[in-house]
């Protein structure tokens, strides 16, 4: 034990020793002259200095430098500065006058990728078909400089655009290693707080640049966020996944595949690529297993019915994001301009609105602000939908249309959904063509146009029975019996009728319906904005009476009017019941006495009654 001791300590003086006489026998500053030329011969880039070098020996043999920066040829920038930079390198390589960087550590470094620091190429200069990316093999037996590792701690990264806003990502880390076959692996992390919305990014991948900048392909793993703050879900969206990436530079193309993505409770599969140019060109295919908009988009605000519930909605306001100063003037959907896109989506289950859906599927495509939507279709319940249409954004008022398609959805799921208090249940198909500006639920109500046929079946209206109303009337006023009816609901078999929205104003035209104990048709209006209606019916009764006669028949062939009007939750109706009864009894008595004076037309009392019949009709 004591000769094992011995050697350990005679390896730690020989280790000191030779550290210290590197330390004092080889000035870093050196390197320096040598260092700068390096980059810029290898990469085009400057790299500047400031203040001396030094040593730091512990716990790894470095070379510390003060501010630092690079700048790429012909910019008005840096590309990088930092107030400090750390070079480890290796010992040994050092004796025979060699300097091996195994890492490059950077502290509360600010990377700029801006139009000012982008290179500026020298328009006289000759381009080569293909530039080397090999490391240059040195010709003399100087000093040979390689680099392994990059590490960049608690620093930042500002990218912009040309002509687009400026993006901050603070709290960057990033630890780069790669072998001599310029193969490597990357870990990285950072923080973006803008418009009051904050993301939390990070990612491990294994990158191989064997072949950049005319290929990059990266296979990132462990890929993690979380994105919270305004105009969000109160939960934010958090998620994982994995992809693959190849960039291309000659036609400045990203691919992106292999993508398995989770968002909240949403996962998504597929690929995409894009063609990045003056208009990029996006090709998007992408698979879900289940899509929950619910837990992805701002919960939807339930339409005010009353004076309570727009107060207390005023007290719980949900927050809004912020307005940017110079996107005012911006028109709706300008973001759909700058690029080209063909997209395809499908899914297994969608839920949006606490609506679900199933077997979704998209084709979209978009010509720098005309968005196409050849597909858009999926099932319901037991039903099925089709809304194809297209935004038309190129001008400075966006144009909306859409064809949409219903077969045997039920009615009440969609009211529901968009918080209309219509208590209304069916199977509803549908043919339309409407048109309008903002694709938004508000905007649908109040400044949309359009036309559709509706075909209802098995509906159910609560609230006011048809039937119930016009009975317990003709009861009052008359000796008619009816069977009790305690069913506070109108019920039908089948409902048809035209539709026309204008702006709020819903015109329904042709209304038929019918049903074993009633048929009724009529017309009228809806405010979809003050939520108000005003129609007419004629209703006949079929069923429900009690016992026979001639009165009874004439109810059951003869169409009653019927007027249902006011706020949707608090329904008025008015029925002319009175004035009908008095009306048969007038005709019936008119019928009578026309039969008595035709029986004694010889008589004077029959001459004076077919006088008085002739006068009064």
């Amino acid at each position: 034990m004591r000769r094992v001791l011995t050697t350990l300590m005679i390896l730690l003086v020989v280790l000191v020793a030779g550290l210290s006489a590197l330390v004092l026998l080889v000035n870093p500053n050196d390197f320096r002259a040598y260092m700068v030329r390096q980059v810029e011969a290898r990469s085009g880039y400057a790299l500047k200095l400031d203040g001396p070098l030094r040593w730091h020996v512990w716990p790894q043999l470095s070379i510390l430098s003060g501010r630092m920066s690079l700048t790429a040829p012909g910019a008005s920038a840096p590309l990088v500065s930092a107030d400090n930079m750390r070079l480890d390198v290796a010992l040994m390589p050092l004796l025979s006058h060699q300097l091996q960087v195994n890492q490059v550590m950077l502290k509360g470094a600010v990377i700029q990728l801006t139009p000012q620091t982008e290179a500026v190429r020298n328009a006289e200069a000759p381009v080569a078909p293909r530039e080397n990316t090999l490391p240059d093999k040195a010709d003399d037996a100087g000093w040979s400089f390689d680099i392994g590792r990059l590490k960049v701690a608690d620093s930042v990264l500002v990218f912009q655009h040309e002509g687009d806003e400026q993006v901050t990502v603070r709290n960057l880390n990033l630890q780069m290693d790669q072998d001599e076959h310029h193969k490597g692996k990357i870990d990285f992390s950072a923080r973006v707080n803008r418009n009051q919305r904050d993301l939390t990014l990070s990612f491990s991948a294994n990158v191989n640049a064997s072949d950049y900048p005319h290929l990059l392909s990266a296979d990132i793993q462990q890929l993690s966020w979380q994105l919270t703050g305004v105009d969000l879900p109160t939960q934010g969206i958090s998620g994982q996944g994995t992809l693959q990436a190849l960039w291309h530079e000659e036609q400045k193309q990203l691919e992106l595949n292999q993508l398995n993505l989770q968002a909240n409770d949403s996962a998504l599969t597929g690929e995409a690529s894009v063609l990045l140019g003056t208009d990029p060109q996006w090709n998007i295919n992408l698979q879900f297993d289940k899509l929950n908009l619910e837990n992805l988009l701002p919960a939807q605000a339930a339409a005010a019915t009353n004076s309570e519930a727009v107060q207390q909605g005023q007290t719980q306001a949900r927050s809004q994001r912020p307005v940017i100063a110079s996107n005012l003037d911006e028109p709706d959907y300008n973001g759909l301009r700058g690029f080209s896109a063909d997209v395809q989506l499908k899914a297994n289950s969608v839920r949006w609105r606490g609506m679900d859906f199933t077997q979704v599927s998209s084709q979209l495509s978009n010509k720098n602000g005309l968005l196409t939507i050849a597909e858009l279709s999926g099932k319901l319940g037991e039903g099925s939908l089709s809304l194809p249409g297209t935004l038309d954004v190129r001008k400075a008022a966006a144009q909306t249309a859409f064809q949409p398609r219903l077969d045997n959805i039920e009615i009440g799921t969609i009211l529901k959904a968009f918080n209309y208090p219509i208590a209304l249940t069916g199977s509803l198909t549908m043919a339309g063509d409407f048109s309008g500006s903002k694709i938004d639920a508000e905007a649908f109500r109040r400044n949309w146009q359009g036309e559709a046929h509706l075909e209802m079946h098995n509906t159910r209206m609560e609230g006011l029975n048809f039937q119930q109303l016009v009975q317990q009337a003709v009861e009052r006023s008359s000796n008619v019996k009816v069977k009790e009816n305690f069913d506070n609901a109108t019920r039908l078999d089948s409902f048809v009728t035209d539709l026309t929205l204008d702006r709020g104003q819903v015109t329904l035209e042709d209304m038929q319906g019918e049903s074993p104990m009633l048929t009724l048709e009529g017309n009228g209006t809806l405010d979809l904005v003050k939520e108000t209606a005003d129609t007419r019916f004629k209703v006949r009764v079929l069923e429900g009476w009690l016992g026979e006669g001639k009165l009874i028949d004439f109810l059951k062939t003869t169409p009653i009017p019927l007027n249902v009007y006011g706020n949707w939750q608090a329904l008025n109706y008015s029925l002319q019941v009175d004035q009908l009864m008095r009306k048969h009894l007038q005709d019936e008595a008119k019928r009578r006495l026309s039969d008595w004076a035709e029986k004694n037309k010889e008589s004077k009392n029959g001459k004076d009654v077919k006088k008085l019949l002739e006068k009064i009709q």
